[in-house]
């Protein structure tokens, strides 16, 4: 068995390249941009007016004006201001040429159709949005490496962005070992259990924009599982295995990697839940093997698989690291890490109920979890441990 801060070594050093890819700007929301982006014309592309008003030339603030027209939003007609003139003007609309001020509707009067500003605060070029004051063209209006936001991709749109290359998600196939497993909905039959690894996994890659996940089944039997490995091999970028890693007559997962060429990294890491976790590789395809109880498979997932995902797709680590004030004692023997499904909140942290592996009922309400080194023998009310915040 390896430490888990080996274990993590191993996994990241052998992180997936990043791969990047070209998509249209309405599916790129939570991605993060693989190349700079620069703009192509200056933005907004005319001198534009930020209110409802009155276009006038500054200089001519103090005179009594005639009214030539109006420019509306979306106009393709240009007028042209002569000195003593104005133009009716309406938010988002180009300035008329020789106008540099837009006098906001309600800081006007009228008087026999002739216009008389009366703000004595006015200044020259109030309420113009200028050319390109958004954006230069030319420039780089977003840098590689900068997280899609709903914020993001509006201002990409406001651009004229309509493609953007950004690092592509992995393919990920997870396959499911064991005759036990039920789908949920179905009745159970005698000694059956209700799947629920795929479902779980599936969740936390939908949310990191995972699409491309493959799910099949494999019984337990050698060939059936070898031809299932090979055949995702050859079509995904990760491979999850669960089930089958442990020391059983049926946990085929080692030996079966190795008959597809997997060259196995570790099997089995000092600690608790998810002691049994199998990580290999094949050229730049990664291979996991995760526990198949529920709870160990997705603390192993957490913990080991979710950083490599994100690193792949330029996305900071989600499982935050801080720590906080423990509300219960929780002893332990050294020799192994453990981590406990907890509840995090103002500093102060609290480890939950059934912690064993198989128990998903305490991990539903779990936000967190304690993380005491295999050194460690358990930690005291009120001590400082280590807790790392599960994505939300």
């Amino acid at each position: 068995m390896i430490s888990v801060k080996e274990a993590k070594q191993l996994i990241m050093g052998a992180a997936l390249t990043k791969k990047s890819e070209l998509v249209a700007l309405l599916y790129a929301h939570g991605q993060v941009t693989a190349r700079d982006i620069r703009a192509m014309i200056d933005i907004p592309n005319f001198h534009q007016s930020s209110m409802d008003g009155y276009a006038i030339k500054y200089e001519d603030k103090d005179s009594l004006l005639t009214i030539i027209g109006e420019m509306a939003a979306g106009t393709s007609r240009q007028l042209v201001l002569n000195k003593g003139e104005a133009t009716r003007i309406f938010t988002g609309a180009p300035l008329p040429e020789g106008a540099d001020t837009v006098v906001m509707q309600e800081r006007i009067c009228l008087e026999n159709g002739k216009l008389l500003v009366e703000d004595q605060t006015l200044l020259k070029g109030a309420n113009v949005r200028l050319k390109g004051a958004e954006v230069e063209s030319g420039v780089i209006a977003m840098a590689a490496e900068t997280y899609l936001s709903p914020a993001a991709v509006g201002f990409l749109a406001g651009i004229g962005c309509a493609e953007v290359w950004v690092y592509s998600p992995p393919k990920v196939a997870i396959i499911l070992t064991g005759n036990e497993l039920q789908e949920p909905g179905r009745p159970l039959e005698f000694g059956q259990v209700y799947e629920a690894n795929s479902v779980q996994l599936k969740a936390v890659l939908n949310k990191i924009g995972v699409r491309d996940i493959t799910v099949q089944t494999a019984e337990d039997q050698i060939e059936v599982l070898q031809d299932v490995l090979q055949k995702a091999l050859d079509t995904h970028d990760i491979v999850l295995l669960n089930g089958g890693v442990s020391v059983g007559d049926y946990d085929f997962v080692p030996l079966v990697a190795q008959r597809c060429g997997v060259e196995q990294q570790f099997h089995k890491i000092k600690q608790k839940p998810g002691k049994p976790l199998f990580f290999g590789t094949k050229k730049d395809k990664l291979i996991f093997g995760l526990p198949g109880n529920p709870s160990s498979s997705l603390t192993c997932f957490y913990e080991y698989v979710l950083p490599v995902l994100e690193n792949r797709m330029g996305l900071t680590n989600s499982l935050t690291e801080i720590t906080a004030r423990v509300t219960h004692d929780y002893p332990k023997a050294s020799g192994l890490t453990h981590f406990l499904k907890a509840s995090y909140s103002n500093g102060t942290v609290t480890p939950l109920h059934a912690q064993e592996s198989f128990r998903l009922h305490s991990f539903a309400q779990a936000n967190c979890f304690i993380v005491l080194p295999e050194e460690s023998k358990g930690c005291l009310a009120g001590e400082e441990v280590a807790v790392h915040l599960l994505p939300g």
